[in-house]
């Protein structure tokens, strides 16, 4: 009987150590240095053809962790992500994570089929579902200076992801100029540049 107890526990203390795992801070050294070098200011564009740059654009991304999303690090990556973005002198319609160094599943996303047409966040973003019903045109990328061209995606897609504020799972129905912002950037959360899709005729 006695045993039992103490196995039970050890097992108490493993599931308790499992359940916590989620939500603790997963965030390296070395991506809390790179989001404290650029507090507050506009982050480092990672460029494809550079050796160093092209190994973590090309990586899959990882998912944050509960506690990830509720911390000030989080918090400043989405800052200085927004503000770099932003930049006038090289502005984007949508930025993710891997850009600016950090291998997260993290995306920010001009909503043109909102009033304002605001930037908003999603993190552990994926695409559910893809239509069949498909549109081609031209894309560039903040990481491909200079290069533009043509890519078929779909009409719609179904976004899932994690809601910052409630921390519940979530899924966002998304068309039009909108949905092509979508799969471009969580394309990079899966180590893929718009150049690898470009369009046969293009």
């Amino acid at each position: 009987m006695e045993k039992l107890k103490k196995l039970l526990c050890i097992c108490i203390v493993f599931a308790f150590a499992a359940g916590c795992t989620k939500s603790t801070l997963s965030f390296t050294d070395s991506e809390i240095a790179i989001i404290d070098k650029y507090h507050q200011q506009k982050m480092r564009l990672l460029i494809y053809d550079a050796a160093g740059d092209s190994l973590i654009l090309r990586q899959q991304a990882k998912e944050f962790s509960t506690a990830d999303l509720q911390s000030d690090i989080f918090k400043n990556l989405k800052t200085q992500m927004l503000l770099t973005v932003q930049d006038t002198a090289n502005a984007g319609v949508g930025i993710a994570a891997p850009q600016v160094g950090i291998s997260r599943r993290l995306i920010a996303v001009q909503r043109f089929d909102k009033p304002g047409e605001p930037f908003e966040f999603y993190a552990n973003a994926y695409i559910a579902y893809f239509s069949e019903d498909k549109q081609t045109g031209a894309e560039g990328c903040l990481s491909i200076p200079n290069i533009r061209g043509n890519v078929e995606r779909s009409q719609t897609v179904v976004v899932k992801y994690a809601d910052m504020e409630t921390l519940k799972p979530c899924i966002d129905t998304v068309s039009g100029f909108t949905a092509v912002i979508f799969q471009h950037e969580i394309d990079h959360l899966d180590g893929i540049l718009f150049i690898d899709k470009l369009h046969p005729d293009a």
